[in-house]
């Protein structure tokens, strides 16, 4: 018993940390831009290149259903080694703006073997109150996400190098972590072989059909918006002087705050029904989406930050829903293979 109550936080300091790596390079973006002279059209490349490497990523795990065949543990780890030395790259003084690209691109790659993996790992140990758990789990992905804007404040008077070692270090730590404390859990049942029809097949569920579109809709909006907070900060600033904004600060507590979001939508869930829950979430950030441009008319920076915290929270309040949907609506054998897709 002692253990089992140890599991859940351990996958997610595990998660927390190897996730830092996905907004490392957002993290210290505008030094990455003066010490390699990129121009300012570099933000939207470097940040799709992460994005990119992570669906192509996802899509090859899924098809070779990776998470299912193998121990997950032993997968977390060897992603998450992997994401930290291509990371580390990033720091080399010869890099241009395609071999930037590469390394954010490759190591978005191995994500795709610690986020879908991480939630993969906790449904094989909490068939019951999975929402919950998924809910502390995506909680720590989102921290993790802000975590280099955190990093680069604290780390200020340091060079930039400093976070992408940072995030590269908590990940391998998280990795090592995830393969000595947790192993296979009680639920998983391991596809034995190459099964190259289940993603294709795993969409022949409606249920499950209906959650992963549900899921598609609401990441086209959550990985624009969180890539785009510095900039939504920025514009701002620019339009009212006034407002002194410490921007890598702003943009750790908005988007860090969808992690207790996250928490929160999970024991709603159990009130409340999963999928009621999730259907709000996405219209409440349906309708920030919407009126997002109206805000920088709004005079009041408690006003302007307020909105932007809030939707920090809809936004993402969700996923840990969706996932549940989707493990929940597919076998245990291509349990890995269905939340990866």
């Amino acid at each position: 018993m002692k253990q089992s109550k140890l599991i859940l936080p351990i996958i997610v300091i595990s998660q927390f940390c190897c996730t830092s790596l996905w907004f490392a390079g957002n993290g210290v973006m505008s030094d990455l831009m003066v010490n390699f002279n990129l121009k300012g059209s570099a933000l939207g490349h470097l940040t799709s290149a992460v994005q990119f490497g992570f669906i192509f990523g996802t899509l090859i795990f899924a098809i070779l259903t990776i998470a299912d065949r193998f121990s997950p543990s032993k997968v977390f780890l060897t992603c998450a080694l992997f994401g930290s030395l291509f990371n580390m790259g990033v720091i080399w003084e010869g890099n241009s703006l395609a071999s930037i690209l590469s390394l954010r691109f490759i190591t978005g790659f191995f994500l795709a073997g610690i986020y879908p993996v991480g939630m993969k790992i906790a449904a094989d140990y909490y068939e019951k109150g999975l929402g919950k758990s998924l809910g502390f789990l995506v909680g720590a992905l989102v921290v993790g996400t802000a975590f280099p804007h955190l990093a680069k404040e604290m780390t200020d008077a340091f060079p930039w190098k400093s976070v992408i070692i940072l995030t590269s270090s908590l990940a391998v730590f998280g990795g090592l972590l995830m393969l000595i404390m947790v192993p296979d859990g009680p639920y998983r049942k391991t596809g034995d072989q190459l099964y190259l029809s289940a993603f294709i097949g795993v969409f022949r569920n409606r249920k499950f059909r209906s959650a992963a579109f549900g899921y598609f809709g609401h990441m086209w909006e959550l990985y624009a918006f969180w890539a785009f907070v510095p900039i939504i900060l920025k514009t701002y600033s620019m339009g009212h002087p006034e407002a002194a904004f410490n921007v890598p600060l702003l943009s750790f507590l908005i988007i860090g705050i969808g992690g207790l979001a996250c928490v929160l939508s999970g024991y709603l869930a159990q009130i409340m029904g999963t999928k009621r829950i999730a259907v709000i979430a996405l219209l409440l950030s349906c309708g920030c989406c919407l009126v997002s441009p109206l805000i920088f008319a709004i005079e009041s920076e408690i006003m302007f930050i307020g909105f932007l915290l809030f939707w920090g929270m809809v936004v993402i309040a969700d996923s840990p829903l969706f996932s549940t949907l989707v493990a929940q609506n597919a076998s245990a054998e291509i349990k890995g293979t269905a939340l990866t897709i």
